[in-house]
């Protein structure tokens, strides 16, 4: 085997091991943990987790159309802001694809 095919074979089952934990991932349904004992420092994230578990445990057949709307509007608002404070980099799969192209021809 020459060290081109190699380095194929290594880099294949290396983009294998990368994706098919984010593709088992991808449907595990709420980013944001609802659990009344998550732990965070910071207290306005522990306020929008408070209110992320009552909305949850709400009653929602009483609600009109156009209340269930604001909800899934405020639940969205929170999860955004969520994201903003716990903060971090992510990198999305095509763009691991592509670098990982890039690397394979540069190679």
């Amino acid at each position: 085997m020459t060290s081109r095919k190699f380095l194929q074979v290594i880099t294949l089952s290396l983009l294998i091991t990368a994706l098919v934990p984010v593709s088992s991932a991808a449907g595990t349904g709420d980013p944001v943990p609802l659990a009344n004992n998550t732990k965070t420092e910071d207290p306005r994230a522990q306020q929008l987790l408070t209110r992320l578990h009552d909305i949850k445990n709400m009653d929602k057949s009483s609600l009109t159309g156009s209340e269930k709307k604001t909800l899934r509007k405020e639940v969205k608002g929170i999860r955004k802001e969520m994201k903003e404070i716990k903060g971090g980099v992510y990198l999305s799969v095509g763009a691991i694809l592509i670098v990982i192209l890039l690397l394979i021809l540069i190679l």
